[in-house]
């Protein structure tokens, strides 16, 4: 496994844990869907909302010009609509859903920073 690889799967493992402490059960994490070009990092639901949330975690090293949300561009956010309403369709889901942003940016030590964003489609 790459540095980069590693680095992002810490970041979804702490993303994870993250919602859990929310009190967000996770349905799935790493949902492929190759006819949308992507996949969707964990899928979970807001117990809060009753919303199921695909969320798209980002991490990005202490120093680097873009942030975690500044880099999903609008070929992204196409990928992510469309693998999640394939999976919402595939899990027959009749409620509303959304799709959140949770950056993390690693940095030396342990307490990385976690920056969430709710609905990051809606404008």
């Amino acid at each position: 496994m790459s540095r980069a690889q590693d680095l992002g799967k810490r970041a979804e493992d702490m993303a994870a844990e993250y919602l859990r402490g929310l009190g967000w059960p996770i349905l799935s994490r790493n949902f492929t869907c190759p006819c949308a070009g992507g996949e969707l990092d964990i899928i979970a639901i807001d117990k809060d909302e009753n919303e199921l949330v695909a969320v798209e975690v980002r991490c990005r090293t202490l120093g680097e010009v873009q942030s975690p949300a500044d880099s999903i561009g609008p070929k992204k956010l196409k990928s992510l609509i469309q693998a999640g309403s394939v999976y919402v369709e595939q899990v027959n889901w009749q409620g509303p859903w959304r799709i959140d942003l949770i950056g993390i940016t690693a940095s030396h030590g342990y307490n990385w920073p976690i920056e969430h964003v709710r609905g990051i489609t809606d404008s």
